[in-house]
């Protein structure tokens, strides 16, 4: 049979040289071109086999968006930007919420850029370059304060976002959050369990969401279970030798707290330092809960209460609510928070 006057257009499946497309995955598969972008795009509507079926044959064939072409005709980017502190990375939490993000990215349009910036820096100059370069379709912000200038920005400027913490700043917006309220709190009640009373609180800064939480738990814990605060008076932002070394003249100090409550696993290893810094033991002569998003410390210090925030999970959740919201989904219906996992669930 003579083939010579069939089109390029009429051909749907891909040769060595050519790239896939969306209706060479619609030939492969059987389905029709805007059900397979849709179930690229996780789409709700679209069963889960289908979108599993999908994604396989585009793997197979090394699908990969022609974001310049996309960007053309839709005007999208197929980007989704995490806005992530370069601080954040002591015992992988920034890894782990990428791996989370990824794992739903896969199979989908969209591709992850990190844009980083510094505790020290202004958080505002990331979000604003994103918007005045149209370079992404969405954005993952996290460390968020109570009325935190970048949701009001983003908001107005209508660009889809999910945030890592809550505000309260009467927006309505999607977010992914830990419980540090019932874990501040359920740490004071372990610590007390162990005939701990005189605790202290390495707690996050001050301008962040998640402090007021924190010492809500906290010092509901104290008022519950008859315990007292001594203060340490240095946050999880701190470098962590001024955390040990606060922590060492706190110990030597003539009324030491036996008890210690970390919001970060890292600032839990340099309080670790400064109590045996102050010669004193783990265990023995103090006793600390602390909160952290791999098992290392379990490692390092067995004698540590350890509390576990599924990290990657909140990027799971935080990618998923992303892609909804850009899909147009009510914020309202985008909220999630993760409760504490204790050691023995």
């Amino acid at each position: 049979m003579d083939n010579n006057n069939t089109s390029d257009e009429d051909r749907p499946a891909a040769s060595p040289r050519e790239r896939p497309t969306l209706k060479t995955i619609a030939y492969m598969t059987g389905l029709g071109v805007t059900t397979v972008s849709r179930a690229l795009k996780d789409a709700p509507d679209i069963g889960a086999e289908t979108k599993a079926r999908v994604r396989l044959v585009a793997s197979q064939l090394g699908y990969q968006p022609n974001r310049a072409g996309v960007r053309l005709r839709t005007g999208k980017t197929n980007v989704i930007a995490l806005v992530l502190s370069i601080d954040e990375e002591i015992l992988g939490f920034t890894s782990q919420m990428m791996f989370g993000i990824t794992e739903v990215l896969a199979g989908t349009p969209y591709h992850l850029v990190v844009t980083p910036y510094s505790h020290s820096k202004d958080p505002m100059v990331p979000v604003r370059y994103i918007l005045d370069t149209d370079s992404a379709d969405g954005v993952i912000i996290s460390r968020t304060e109570p009325d935190d200038p970048r949701v009001r920005l983003l908001s107005e400027r209508n660009l889809p976002f999910v945030a890592h913490g809550r505000t309260e700043m009467g927006i309505v917006h999607p977010f992914h959050d830990f419980d540090n309220e019932r874990f501040a709190k359920e740490a004071v009640r372990a610590l007390v369990a162990k005939g701990r009373r005189r605790i202290a609180l390495l707690s996050p800064p001050g301008r962040l969401t998640y402090y007021t939480h924190t010492r809500l738990g906290f010092q509901a814990g104290l008022a519950q279970y008859g315990a007292e605060e001594v203060p340490l008076r240095i946050t999880i932002d701190a470098p962590l030798a001024d955390i040990r070394n606060a922590t060492e003249r706190l110990m030597r100090s003539a009324n030491p707290p036996d008890g210690i409550v970390s919001a970060a696993g890292g600032g839990a290893i340099a309080l670790n330092a400064g109590i045996e810094a102050a010669g004193l033991r783990l265990g023995k002569d103090v006793d600390m809960v602390a909160k952290q998003s791999t098992h290392i410390l379990n490692w390092i210090r067995p004698e540590i209460i350890t509390v576990y925030e599924d990290v990657r999970h909140a990027g799971r959740e935080l990618a998923r609510s992303l892609i909804r919201s850009i899909d147009g989904v009510d914020p309202a219906q985008l909220q999630s928070i993760s409760p504490p996992v204790w050691p023995d669930h």
